[in-house]
């Protein structure tokens, strides 16, 4: 099969599914609520890094260390620990919104129809519902949870059973008597099948979607085979020039984040990390390496065996923001989008080097991520460091996978930067060429 075959081949498999999964309603909701959350998941990160910084449990004495994490302990439990919040309030609004529809009273019936199908005992203590429930835990019925009342409350507007106030009635009030009933329906729904839950053996939603669906699901994204297929599918959408990224990321998120509060619990409590696939694993050994692909060391590589004029303009282009994992203008100027040249090292380093971090974290020799949400644009180095609980291998591992991806790329870039130089060459001398003509004349 010849390359222009082959990659038509590729583009009637890939494309189609990719524009399916861009231009789908409940994965486009489910992205922009988690993006809803997101500075707030990072606000209660950030101070789960600063309540754990390494040695100061050596520092201080007891009681001082102990009255200085409980100051603290507020700004992750009032954000990361109820993370799950927060994003169903976005799924819902976004989901309701899509329809033309007062987005913040689909993201209040869907947190309304989530604490309804919550479990509300805690220690035989009825009434009470348990954080751990608001977080990532509760994250999969949340979801489910969102979508179906936002969906039911657009069907009872479209049926227009609403209130219709006279005119005259401020325009604010109107509208909440307008959502009255389309909520009252929506919730009773939602409470008769939480009583129904009751009589089965699941008893709650809640146990029902965790035994089916959570645990199941999350056991497969937690391992190797299945983050290397999703690797994979980011790295070929954007061959394509489609955001990986925000694709895959739309179906693997729940996982990933549901993976990262595991760890953060444990991380908080002294106690062994269980997994090593979490969403930091990807942002910060993957992503956190230049953006998508670690391009980070194809910029490195450029000021270093560079030299055709158009690679050296790029890399000065591309360096500063690929210091902050913004890599768009190597993606598209190198280009690796749509160009043979480069889809080997395209979609072979990000393999290697997540079979190499996963190697090193399961035997021991690298800290797992330890659940604290880190910004992308975090640095390599730093990134690394702050994501497995302020440890220094955590840094090392990335720069160790820096000269990997650096080694793969190598032959290949040296071949594209022959083709440009030779190519301006031959362009060079054309012109000179043209010139001489032009004096002769």
């Amino acid at each position: 099969m010849n390359q222009n075959k082959w990659m038509g081949v590729l583009e009637n498999l890939l494309l189609p599914l990719a524009d399916k999964l861009n231009n789908n309603r409940y994965l486009t909701a489910l992205r922009d609520g988690f993006m809803v959350a997101l500075p707030l998941i990072i606000f209660g990160s950030i101070f789960v890094v600063i309540a754990n910084f390494p040695f100061l449990d050596r520092v201080l004495s007891e009681e001082a260390y102990a009255a200085y994490q409980n100051a603290l302990g507020p700004a992750s439990a009032a954000t990361l620990s109820i993370m799950g919040l927060f994003v169903i309030i976005g799924i819902g609004y976004k989901l309701t919104e899509h329809y033309g529809l007062e987005g913040i009273y689909g993201g209040v019936v869907s947190l309304a129809a989530f604490l309804i199908m919550t479990p509300q005992v805690l220690e035989n203590v009825t009434g009470v519902i348990p954080t751990s429930v608001l977080g990532a835990e509760g994250l999969f019925l949340g979801i489910f949870t969102s979508f179906i009342a936002s969906e039911l409350y657009r069907y009872f507007v479209k049926k227009n059973w609403v209130i219709k106030m006279p005119a005259g009635v401020p325009d604010a009030v109107s509208r909440s008597f307008s959502a009255l009933i389309p909520i009252a329906l929506t919730l009773s729904v939602f409470l008769i099948v939480r009583i129904l839950f009751s009589y089965t053996p699941f008893e709650t939603a809640q146990n029902f979607i965790y035994t089916v669906i959570q645990q199941p699901l999350t056991v497969l994204g937690s391992g190797l085979p299945a983050t290397i297929v999703a690797v994979l599918l980011i790295q070929f959408f954007w061959f394509f020039g489609l955001h990986g990224q925000i694709i895959v990321n739309s179906v693997f998120d729940p996982i990933w984040f549901a993976l990262n509060d595991q760890n953060l619990k444990a991380f908080q409590a002294g106690e062994e990390l269980p997994n090593i696939i979490t969403k930091q694993f990807i942002d910060t050994f993957l992503v956190g390496m230049g953006g998508s692909g670690m391009t980070l060391a194809v910029i490195v590589l450029i000021f270093l065996i560079g030299r055709s004029r158009q690679i050296k303009e790029l890399g000065k282009l591309g360096a500063p923001p690929g210091l902050f994992n913004v890599n768009e203008p190597i993606i598209f100027g190198l280009p690796i989008i749509m160009n043979p040249l480069v889809l080997i090292p395209w979609l072979l380093a990000p393999v290697v080097v997540t079979i190499i971090t996963y190697t090193a974290m399961s035997i021991g020799l690298v800290p797992k991520p330890a659940g604290v949400i880190v910004p992308w644009t975090t640095p390599i180095g730093l990134s690394g460091f702050l994501a497995t609980g302020n440890a220094w291998q955590g840094a090392v591992m990335q720069i160790f996978n820096l000269f990997v991806v650096m080694a793969i790329w190598w032959p290949f870039l040296k071949i594209l930067d022959k083709q440009y130089y030779e190519r301006e060459k031959g362009d060079s001398s054309s012109s000179q060429a043209a010139k001489k003509a032009a004096v002769r004349d």
